[in-house]
């Protein structure tokens, strides 16, 4: 196995209330790690956990709880608990509550109250939990259409979500205040028809009730900092920034907002001041300084954040090298905490503009190997609203390494685009991506590369659903689809989805499968199982509620009736692998499928 594959690195910090402790989550060599960082230098990243944690954990204020979902080996339908952070206490928090699907959690920064956002068969809720010693869970908010990622004051006394209810089945969200004592909603801001309104943070005084909260009026993000008792809004415009301007952060002692200015995939830190409501760029060139993740727990993977000093919690990464943690001081010095994980030396990705069917322009990393090329590989991401950033993939060098060229594509559907190409894939059955696709092949094949006979596609989750329809619909591009956790079959799947997943699918969709038969049919790849001519790989997770086991197993079973070169391997966890190990294992797979590929084999022939 490459040493890639066994060196734990960096994935997320979450800080702790609005103090400089953090949670630090590592991918481990078989779960995610946790380690509880002070937030100062090197030698405070020490103390690591006694128990696997995942993406979803946040730690107390007071650094002594571990608060994650326990979904039985990765599922996502669950209930919360407390951990000790020596182990030795274990406290359920929702007893009294059947098992959801956690959309939010977060704590309030004096430390006294827990919000989070779950989603069971009956709609979309927000529950407040005292914290240690801890109390019984109470909901304060209910709504069968979507509602994501309360977050609480910090004082405790308010939470907002981002709601769905004015424009049901729409993912262009309002941003509702609510009072924790009485349930009683507070304010609403909506910015429709100009665009949605989502709500970033709270102020982190006690007794501020003020919130910032990202804005499209033009089409793009922009900061906006609104009081949701008199209903003054600050608008940060920054007219002379194009592309998205993507709160992160708030300090209100020093009246400045943290940002990340986007364009063409790049990311620039930037400044706002709320005083006179311009932007200063602070930092260039360091990768990328935020992975958003509109599809989970919390709505990014990794981010930026403003320290207790006011100044700055550089999370960076690039495609060669993992995540980082440095200190930007008010005078612009860099000073490096947290160094990156020392993997092999690997190679960097260039961002390129495609010009799609229709005109859009949709971006694409882009590496080529240290020699010529034997092949090369497109990847998807998933979500469908995330965006492949600037940051470190042991896959994407792997590839590379063993000299493939390698692509990876912001479709239409991902976010930091902009509002139109964020929703640029509703109300079509998939069409638009497959489009993206086709352009950025179009594109690597003008730079002398993706030979049908040598080119693969591959992705995850919502990229692998993508992987599977164009080996259907775009027949003869790909010699391959490596598709892991990928939906094959939307109609069979509907039964199995967890609850948060349906009702997000329904919205994007236009309906249910009842609802909308045709169109649930056109994007399910089981459907042009005929047309596949290359061959296919499915990686499946036994426990997976997003994309359930069952509609895999009907695609292979079709495919192989129809005479396809189709293999699936099974993994026993739930949407994804977990640890390095893991997903060594299945770049190995991959590259065993393509190997074979390249002397002419069938994968079906491959051993189990």
């Amino acid at each position: 196995m490459s040493a890639r594959f066994s060196i734990p690195h960096l994935l997320s910090v979450r800080p702790a209330g609005g103090g400089d402790l953090a949670l630090l989550v590592e991918n481990g060599p078989d779960h995610l790690i946790g380690r509880r960082w002070d937030g100062t230098d090197r030698a405070g990243v020490s103390e690591v956990l006694p128990f696997p944690v995942s993406l979803d954990a946040i730690l107390s204020p007071d650094g002594a709880w571990v608060v994650d979902l326990d979904d039985d080996g990765g599922s996502e339908v669950g209930g919360l608990v407390a951990r000790s952070v020596d182990g030795g206490v274990v406290v359920p928090l929702t007893p009294d509550l059947g098992p959801y699907v956690l959309r939010g959690l977060g704590a309030s920064a004096d430390g006294s109250t827990l919000v989070a956002t779950v989603v069971d068969a009956s709609g979309f809720h927000v529950v407040v939990i005292p914290m240690a010693p801890w109390g019984s869970a109470r909901r304060v908010f209910s709504s069968p259409d979507e509602a994501w990622w309360g977050r609480v004051s910090a004082d405790g006394s308010l939470v907002v979500v981002d709601t769905t209810d004015h424009n049901p089945g729409v993912r262009r969200p309002a941003a509702t205040v609510v009072d924790v004592t009485s349930a009683e909603v507070v304010a609403v801001l909506d910015d429709m028809p100009l665009g949605p309104v989502r709500s970033v943070c709270f102020s982190r005084e006690p007794g501020d009730p003020r919130l910032l909260v990202s804005t499209e009026r033009s089409g793009f993000a922009r900061p906006c900092i609104w009081d949701p008792r008199t209903g003054e809004r600050t608008d940060f415009d920054l007219e002379t920034f194009d592309g998205e301007v993507f709160a992160l952060d708030w300090h209100p002692r020093d009246g400045a907002v943290l940002a990340v200015h986007v364009d063409g995939g790049v990311h620039r830190l930037v400044r706002c001041d709320e005083a006179t409501r311009s932007a200063t760029v602070t930092a260039e060139g360091l990768g990328s300084v935020v992975e958003p993740d509109v599809a989970a727990t919390h709505d990014r993977i990794a981010t930026s954040y403003f320290r207790s000093d006011g100044s700055v919690a550089v999370v960076s990464s690039t495609w060669a090298e993992p995540r980082r943690v440095s200190r930007l001081d008010r005078d612009g010095r860099l000073v490096e905490l947290i160094p990156p994980a020392r993997v092999p030396a690997g190679h960097r990705l260039t961002s390129v503009l495609v010009g799609s069917r229709d005109g859009t322009l949709a971006q694409l990393w882009f590496g080529r190997p240290a020699g010529e090329a034997r092949g090369t590989v497109l990847e998807v991401h998933g979500g469908p609203n995330l965006a492949a950033v600037d940051a470190y993939s042991p896959w994407a060098q792997e590839w590379l390494d063993a000299g493939f060229a390698y692509g990876s594509l912001n479709y239409r559907g991902s976010v930091t685009f902009g509002r139109a190409f964020r929703e640029g894939f509703w109300g079509c059955a998939s069409d638009r991506e497959l489009e993206d696709i086709e352009a950025a092949v179009q594109w690597m094949r003008g730079q002398g590369l993706a030979d049908p006979a040598t080119s693969f596609i591959t992705g995850e989750s919502y990229g692998g659903h993508l992987t599977l329809l164009a080996m259907g619909r775009l027949p003869g591009v790909f010699a391959g689809g490596l598709a892991h956790i990928a939906m094959a079959d939307w109609n069979a799947a509907w039964d199995d989805m967890n609850p948060a997943l349906q009702r997000a699918w329904a919205g994007f969709l236009g309906g249910s499968p009842k609802e909308v038969p045709d169109v649930w049919a056109e994007r399910s790849a089981v459907n042009f199982v005929e047309r596949v001519i290359g061959s296919v790989w499915l990686n499946q997770g036994t426990r997976d509620t997003r994309t359930p086991a069952t509609q895999a197993q009907r695609y292979v079973d079709r495919l192989r009736d129809c005479g396809g070169d189709v293999l699936i391997d099974w993994f026993d966890a739930g949407h994804g692998v977990i640890g390095l190990r893991s997903a060594g294992e299945s770049f190995a797979r991959m590259f065993e499928l393509a190997e074979r590929s390249l002397r002419g084999e069938r994968w079906s022939d491959a051993l189990g």
